[in-house]
């Protein structure tokens, strides 16, 4: 019976800490880079994302993160490639119109999460960096990271290519994934 009361007791004492956030889209972004003909990167971002998530403020820990990204709002400033990369190809966006993020576990320092694309969902390390919270100066509490990550695109079923005459390929193998997020309290 002790033990139970001093295990409900440390949850109590933790969840005072840890606060709820809904994503500020506007003042968050979800983005990638991948190698263009093995010379230079292409960048680009999602315009359409949403999540929450929840923030232990005392360890600065995430304890829950849930994301959906539209894969139609991709942009890469080339409204061509754009429709390639919606196409079947590569992301097939009539099939698989949404990719989604979820955290198995985190620490201050990186953040595993389950990340879902085409449909195929992977076990994905990413670099945790702590933004912390703040009060913005409308009164709202505020909460802010970033992640980042390095996958490789074949594992998600994203295999289109083309050989070059030089050697090489149109499009790498390795996609960076840097993702910025701000949230409101809930």
């Amino acid at each position: 019976m002790r033990l139970k009361i001093i295990t409900v007791a440390l949850l109590a004492a933790v969840s005072l800490y840890a606060g709820n956030y809904k994503v500020d889209t506007s003042h968050s972004k979800v983005a990638f880079k991948i190698k263009h003909l093995m010379i230079s990167n292409v960048t680009g971002h999602f315009d359409e994302f949403k999540g929450t998530f929840q923030y232990d403020e005392k360890t600065g820990v995430l304890k829950a993160l849930n994301g959906e990204v539209s894969v139609k709002s991709i942009n890469t400033a080339v409204e061509k490639r754009d429709n390639h990369l919606r196409s079947a190809d590569f992301f097939d966006v009539s099939k698989f119109p949404t990719m989604t993020l979820e955290l198995i576990r985190a620490n201050d320092q990186s953040v595993e999460a389950n990340l879902t694309i085409k449909g195929i969902s992977k076990h994905v390390l990413f670099e945790f960096e702590n933004g912390g919270s703040a009060i913005a100066p409308n009164g709202v509490k505020k909460a802010g990271f970033s992640m980042s990550a390095k996958i490789n695109r074949a594992d998600f079923g994203l295999t289109w290519n083309k050989a070059l005459e030089t050697g090489g390929v149109v499009v790498g193998d390795t996609v960076r994934i840097s993702i910025d997020i701000e949230g409101d309290a809930l």
